[in-house]
């Protein structure tokens, strides 16, 4: 109760930070996590190892599991808002719904992600050399995907109401014992991309035991009895109307991703392996600003739920100033050391030349992004996350399909594919701000929750 009171009330930039340095330790372990499979079969395997456990077969899970996993951060939204309101009852709704959703969706597609995976990698033109080790690596990981949902869903919940320390204490535990796994089924047993691929899996259960652990054992008003999982339709409406135009938005960016995926596939296996290498790297920058983006959006969720909306628009401005700050640091130690760390994933110099004209691009570019994880953050976490959809989507994905379908194929080369990050992201920026200034998105969302009150109670009575 005394992080979710400092939430409220306490001075905002330490909040802030508060809570995002667990969250940013635990995207960092997340991220460690799927960079040690690179790393491993990078080097104890080959190139055409790195290539399948990256590239095409990220985003194809990407593309998959984001949809679903979009559609229940419209739970989490809910539930800051709900605790920040002290509702216990309402509390508990959305908890036992957002785990049942977790079981149908997860169960959903593993079914999806197993019978599509081969025919999709093919549709991405994947590498011949690398398509058998793709398709064995993400069919395993698909066996895992109920428990990856679980943890992930019952993750939400707990820095829903404030909790940032146990998804992070969790996730080290995981990394931990999924890179002994690598070390174990890869090195010492040589299975290769199926070593990977099983350690994965493992790693997923254990950490799906360690949420429901926590989320069933714990006396708050966000506990979970697995025998009162199930969908509470009106809950499950209020999630959905936030959740699907973030799950929309996730497959909108996955399908550029796709689109892009493919571009460079054209370039062969030397550009595959080295957009994955680069993919790792980059992946640090998003987890970063993946935990402000987290951070802003309970912090809006619960003092929304709490009506001190001033505290929303105030902590917007601090929240961009440090990711701002962050994102030029990140920039500059990647640009001058980009080289050794491209050498930590393999030793083909072909590679690592490929992958440094791609990361000495665009690091450059990335202060462009901040304004769009701050703004969309913040006010997803005062529940509108129609616009933020539809101003990501315009601006950033079909912006980016129309770059690689018109002026890439009058340059044919991989720095042109990878123009179209800085200049989607600088035009999404820029639309970002235009509608926040313009002002009324705050109000609008106060009324709109109201409505949705008054209904429930309506529906309650009936």
């Amino acid at each position: 109760m005394e992080q979710t009171n400092s939430i409220t009330g306490g001075v905002i930039w330490k909040t802030l930070l508060s809570f995002f340095f667990p969250i940013l330790l635990g995207t960092f372990f997340q991220q460690l996590y799927n960079t040690a499979d690179a790393v491993i079969v990078g080097q104890f395997v080959g190139k055409q190892a790195l290539a399948a456990v990256g590239g095409a077969t990220s985003t194809l899970i990407n593309l998959l599991v984001g949809l679903f996993v979009g559609i229940a951060s419209g739970a989490a939204v809910i539930i800051s808002q709900l605790y920040g309101a002290r509702d216990g009852e309402r509390t508990q709704r959305a908890v036992h719904t957002t785990m049942a959703f977790a079981l149908a969706g997860g169960l959903g597609l593993m079914i999806v992600g197993w019978a599509i995976s081969p025919w999709a990698l093919r549709a991405m033109n994947t590498p011949e050399d690398v398509l058998p080790h793709s398709v064995t690596y993400i069919r395993v990981y698909f066996l895992g995907i109920i428990a990856n949902f679980i943890y992930n869903m019952g993750s939400g919940i707990l820095r829903a109401i404030g909790d940032s320390r146990r998804p992070l204490y969790f996730l080290m535990v995981c990394c931990l014992l999924n890179i002994a796994l690598d070390v174990l089924l890869v090195v010492v047993i040589p299975l290769g991309v199926l070593g990977v691929a099983i350690g994965t899996f493992l790693s997923q259960v254990v950490s799906a035991g360690l949420v429901l652990l926590s989320l069933t054992r714990t006396t708050q008003i966000y506990h979970l009895n697995l025998r009162q999982i199930a969908f509470d339709l009106p809950m499950l409406r209020r999630i959905v109307v936030i959740g699907i135009p973030a799950g929309l938005q996730s497959v909108m960016y996955s399908i550029s991703n796709i689109i892009i995926q493919s571009s460079i596939n054209t370039f062969g296996t030397d550009a595959a392996a080295a957009w994955t290498a680069y993919g790792k790297i980059d992946g640090f920058f998003w987890m970063i600003m993946s935990a402000f983006g987290v951070a802003i959006t309970t912090f809006s969720g619960q003092n929304f739920g709490a009506g001190r909306y001033d505290r929303i628009h105030k902590s917007i401005w601090i929240c961009m100033g440090m990711s701002a700050g962050t994102a030029v640091l990140f920039s500059g130690l990647v640009f001058f050391g980009g080289e050794s760390i491209y050498h930590l994933f393999t030793k083909d110099a072909a590679v690592i030349s490929q992958g440094m004209v791609v990361l000495r691009l665009l690091a450059p570019y990335y202060i462009t992004y901040v304004t769009i994880e701050i703004i969309s953050g913040a006010v997803r976490g005062a529940g509108d996350s129609i616009l933020p959809m539809i101003i990501t989507c315009i601006g950033i994905c079909v912006l980016r399909v129309a770059w690689i379908a018109l002026a890439v194929p009058l340059w044919r080369d991989i720095r042109n594919v990878c123009l179209s990050y800085p200049i989607t992201w600088t035009v999404t920026s820029v639309a970002f701000l235009l509608y926040y200034f313009q002002g009324g998105w705050l109000r609008k969302r106060i009324e709109r929750m109201e409505q949705s009150d008054r209904e429930d109670e309506i529906i309650a009575k009936q």
